[in-house]
């Protein structure tokens, strides 16, 4: 069986035994017209008045986008959106745009010309959240251990206050979009640090697709999203602008409005096409990061093997292709974590360890809990061998062979395959 791997921009075509079995997203076509469905949704909006009656000649506006990490189309939505502003009347000079960085690395101006477009940045005032900037960071709320909470101040000082986003599954968040945009998208260090801690990841509702409480499950709501929800809300947003996506990178729904109505419809549509049901786990399971632009370094390629991990037998094998062009990365504390640590038990015994605190620390908290469960193999032409071996992961340099290998070991082995990676989120039956 020949099957495409999500893995970059241009894919990985791999040669996998005849039975395998392919697990991906239900596939949503794209919308005929894009400008018209964006155009409606903010004219028609879910839970709020249209964006046209919200902002007007007098306000300041702030939009937070999405950061480089992110597929959203940013170049195909807020060119739509700034057009609705400018219909109502507000001036290019009183809009600013926020780059919603967390802790990312910043983008440069290349980057950020690729990611909005020359128009837009030369038309508008573009900003990149610092989370480190105490100046341009105002308090706004204390979180759940009654610490100040510090949100961007520019977004903080517009009268009128946009979030916009994509909605995907996520790794401790259920769902990206939304809150999101907020924290950690332009909070401060110590709230993300706090929002991510140890103890906060390791809650078992903090996991893909859980975002609320649901009573008729015997559910309870996932805290990271709940304290996301309660920090955005405390912002006072006035409007969200959403769109879900398919693998083709086309937009497949949109949902605007009210920040908690609108995100809820968009987890919603997302729930019914990325939730997929596997029959038993497997001793093998083969998943993508999802390509360009999640597939960047190592640090995001944990999402896909947590996605993998879900079906994945304990003892078994897991192995993601992810591109890794932007290495592990060397930016952030990430890299460090994993080349201190002599193994995944050493750096989860780190991270645990009480009163521990660090960036990053909860990208690799939940990669060595993955890798406490199974083997973990990457395909990377980004990153050497040997930089692979010191993130502790193991190193494949052909899926074919190593495929074979494992079957030759145990010609029984069951494979599963994500070609979507973390676009799908499979379920095992008896879950």
């Amino acid at each position: 069986m020949r099957i495409k791997l999500a893995y970059g921009r241009a894919g990985l075509w791999v040669d996998l035994p005849d039975d395998v079995t392919l697990i991906e997203p239900r596939f949503v076509a794209g919308l005929l017209d894009e400008r018209a469905a964006i155009t409606h949704a903010l004219a028609a909006p879910i839970g709020s008045r249209p964006l046209h009656e919200l902002a007007g000649p007098d306000d300041t506006t702030a939009v937070v986008f999405s950061d480089l990490t992110r597929p959203m189309p940013n170049d195909r939505v807020l060119p739509i959106l700034l057009d609705e502003l400018a219909l109502a009347g507000v001036p290019d000079a009183q809009i600013v745009l926020i780059n919603a960085l967390a802790t990312h690395r910043a983008q440069t101006d290349a980057e950020l010309r690729r990611m909005l477009g020359d128009g837009i940045v030369d038309r508008y005032r573009v900003s990149q959240h610092d989370a480190w900037d105490d100046a341009n960071l105002v308090e706004v709320t204390r979180n759940r251990l009654s610490r100040p909470v510090r949100v961007n101040r520019a977004y903080m000082n517009a009268s009128v206050r946009i979030l916009t986003g994509f909605i995907e599954p996520h790794i401790f968040a259920g769902f990206s979009g939304g809150p999101k945009a907020v924290l950690p998208g332009i909070c401060d260090f110590e709230t993300i640090l706090d929002n991510h801690d140890a103890a906060m990841i390791a809650d078992p509702n903090a996991t893909w697709a859980v975002t609320e409480a649901c009573p008729e499950q015997g559910r309870g709501g996932n805290p990271i999203w709940q304290e996301m929800l309660a920090v955005a809300q405390s912002t006072g947003p006035t409007f969200l602008l959403n769109v879900t996506l398919n693998r083709d990178r086309q937009i497949t729904g949109v949902f605007a409005g009210d920040l908690l109505m609108a995100h809820r419809a968009g987890t919603a549509f997302v729930h019914r096409t990325a939730i997929q049901t596997a029959p038993a786990p497997f001793d093998i399971v083969i998943t993508s990061n999802s390509g360009y632009p999640l597939d960047l370094n190592l640090y995001q390629a944990v999402k896909g093997m947590s996605a993998a991990a879900r079906i994945v037998k304990p003892g078994g094998d897991i192995m993601v292709v992810a591109e890794c062009w932007d290495g592990i990365p060397a930016h952030g504390e990430y890299r460090r974590l994993l080349w201190e640590a002599s193994s995944p038990q050493d750096l989860l015994d780190r991270i645990m360890a009480p009163g521990f605190r660090c960036h990053d620390q909860w990208e690799a908290q939940l990669q060595a809990q993955i890798q406490l469960k199974a083997n973990v193999r990457v395909y990377a032409d980004g990153l050497t061998d040997a930089e692979l071996r010191r993130a502790l992961v193991t190193p494949c340099r052909s899926i074919e062979e190593t495929v074979a290998q494992l079957r030759r070991a145990n010609p029984t082995a069951t494979i599963a395959v994500l070609p979507d990676g973390p676009q799908t989120v499979p379920t095992l039956a008896t879950n």
